[in-house]
């Protein structure tokens, strides 16, 4: 009996909240994709029951209906007709799920996409950075020494030119051309600009152009993070308008000579002041605040925000002030608080972090943070998960009441966390301030920071455990434009066709293939992203180059076991390598429960590409 649309789609209106409760809606060649603004308002186990909707689950903030191949298309054609709505792209679903987002959440995201990606290079120059300096501090005629100068510099090249690559990252994350967000990234850090850390110690009048009545000060902005970011999203609106509007013939010579001009004097006589400005305030306002236990409270909590904005390396005005008149740093370990706090954080991420990407940046951004360098572990991991980043700054705050009572203080600047042993004046009050900061933040970021994630929340303790066995066979079983997938698991091919499942052999789902198992362990078939995991631990989706979706269902009717022989060692959202096992499963619980243990592999939507090949011999 065929299906009927209308009816499917009504069903699926009435038990979602109705119209006023969908905020967009689309659909791929397998699912209706639905960004829902009250989930409390859905009635999930109704939906699941609903003829025609073949499975549900919800993945970056879209409620996914999965209908099948040839048939969403007319259930969505009749979901618009009910609910009046007018059609959307999936792009149109994405951008819809993210303004569902906190506020908070939007506002951070850039940060932390602009960030993610260059953190390999400033975790191992934070890293270096801290092991050079202590090495330094510790043997003094090291430091005079050739390898010193040649470790020196390859430490610190990610911070001296770091403008340059969070322009480029930047640009890649707003839509422009990162090649001239290379350019206004290095041009803020241009050499023949005063370099902003040497300012305070510049003899003379700051060097300014006149430039439309806009006086400039010729100083560079190494360190900065905000200023930079600010530039080149300012850089990539303009670049967009001018491709809209200049000629095709001539867009190739005005639209960069353009962008690139007017961003830079944006900058230079804008933002750069602004920033500039508002260093000044932070500054003389730090000085007052150090000088009691209430304002080093203060300090020790904001003093995180001054690293986003890219202020922190001008503490060392403070610093260098304090010592000229003392000889005592007692700035010092308050930044030493501020820091340590944020590495107590990223560890308790790390350590409590199922997801396996998050892991992998939270706990070596730690290590960086607790040797002074703090910018991994604040933009890569506090800072996008937030909780994180403000129990740091209460872990801050509480170090740094403490090192405000006690008075330690440091013969130096500019080194703070484990090296900072190196010049504090008590290095047992400086371990207990340590201590503190750093313990606090640790305790409230377990407490306070859960997993997003539930898939993430119930991968299983035993996946460090054990290494799993067998291996993934070495030949491809789909083939499409957009790339090859490989066998999952060990074990015999058959045509889709021939899997024990009428919707799965009707190519309702996608095409693809089954796999008679031979063997207990799925492998990832490709690079790519897991899009779903099942919460009965039987079925993965995977989203692979040119947007591939690939869906893993290990045996028939396993639903019904929920969960039962089935032990993921993914979560949803996590990065996948080829060959990377991903699934565990039991064949004799599949067996005693009598369900076939065909492994399904399909394409989801195969009919988003041309020649589209699977079997055994593709």
């Amino acid at each position: 009996m065929a299906l009927d649309y209308r009816k499917c789609a009504q069903e699926i209106v009435d038990h979602i909240g109705g119209r006023d409760n969908v905020a967009q809606a689309a659909h791929c060649a397998t699912r209706l994709r639905l960004v829902i603004k009250d989930n409390s308002k859905v009635d999930k186990d109704y939906l699941d029951n609903v003829e025609g909707v073949k499975g549900m689950f919800e993945s970056n903030g879209q409620l996914q209906l999965i209908i099948g191949t040839g048939t969403v298309n007319k259930v969505y054609d009749e979901f618009l007709d009910i609910t009046g709505m007018t059609a959307a792209t999936k792009d149109d679903v994405k951008a819809a799920a993210a303004e569902r987002q906190p506020l908070w959440k939007k506002l951070l995201k850039p940060i932390g996409d602009v960030f993610v990606p260059i953190l390999p290079a400033i975790v191992a120059s934070g890293l270096m950075m801290g092991l050079v300096e202590a090495l330094g501090k510790a043997l003094p005629g090291f430091a005079s020494t050739d390898w010193y100068g040649f470790l020196d510099m390859v430490a610190n090249a990610a911070f001296v030119f770091l403008p340059g690559i969070v322009a480029i990252s930047a640009a890649r994350v707003f839509g422009g051309n990162i090649f001239l967000g290379a350019v206004i990234g290095l041009l803020m850090i241009h050499p023949g600009l005063i370099n902003a850390w040497n300012v305070a110690s510049y003899e003379g009048a700051i060097p300014t152009w006149n430039i439309f009545l806009f006086p400039v000060k010729q100083v560079g902005y190494q360190g900065h993070v905000i200023p930079v970011m600010i530039a080149v999203f300012i850089m990539c609106q303009i670049e967009k308008w001018l491709h809209k509007h200049v000629p095709e013939m001539l867009d190739l010579f005005i639209t960069p000579l353009t962008t690139v001009l007017v961003t830079s004097y944006i900058t230079f006589t804008i933002i750069g002041p602004v920033f500039a400005q508002l260093e000044t305030w932070v500054l003389a306002g730090a000085k007052i605040l150090v000088k009691n236990p209430v304002g080093a409270c203060a300090m020790g909590a904001i003093y995180p925000w001054t690293v986003v904005m890219g202020l922190h390396h001008m503490y060392n005005v403070i610093e260098a002030g304090m010592l000229a008149e003392t000889g005592l740093n007692t700035w010092m370990p308050i930044a030493s608080a501020a820091n340590f706090a944020q590495f107590g954080a990223c560890l308790a991420v790390g350590l409590k972090a199922h997801n396996k990407k998050t892991k992998s940046v939270a706990v070596p951004s730690s290590m960086s943070a607790a040797l002074g360098i703090t910018e991994p572990a604040i933009f890569g991991v506090n800072m996008r998960f937030f909780k994180p980043f403000i129990a740091g700054m209460i872990g801050g705050a509480a170090g740094s009441i403490f090192g405000a009572l006690t008075g330690i203080g440091a013969s130096a600047y500019g080194v703070t966390g484990i090296p900072g042993y190196l010049t504090i004046n008590n290095p047992v009050v400086y371990t207990i301030l340590l201590a503190i900061s750093g313990g606090i933040a640790f305790v409230l970021t377990n407490i306070l920071w859960k997993e997003e994630d539930a898939g993430a929340k119930k991968a299983p303790a035993a996946e460090a455990a054990a290494a799993p066995a067998g291996k993934m066979p070495e030949k491809d079983v789909i083939k499409c434009s957009a790339g090859t997938i490989a066998q999952p698991v060990e074990g015999t091919v058959i045509s889709y066709e021939d899997i024990p499942d009428p919707t799965f052999a009707s190519g309702a789902l996608g095409v693809g293939v089954g796999i008679e198992p031979t063997a207990e362990t799925v492998f990832a078939p490709m690079d790519g992203v897991i899009s779903s995991v099942a919460e009965s631990k039987h079925a993965i989706g995977i989203t692979g180059p040119g947007e591939m979706e690939l869906l893993i269902h290990v045996g028939v009717d396993t639903v019904e076991m929920n969960g039962d022989g089935f032990e993921p060692l993914v979560a949803a959202d996590e990065e996948v390598k080829k060959g990377q096992p991903i699934l565990k499963f039991s064949r004799e619980k599949i067996k005693a429960a009598g369900h076939p243990e065909t492994v399904v592999v399909l394409l989801t939507n195969s009919d988003d590409y041309e020649d589209t090949q699977f079997g055994a011999d593709v």
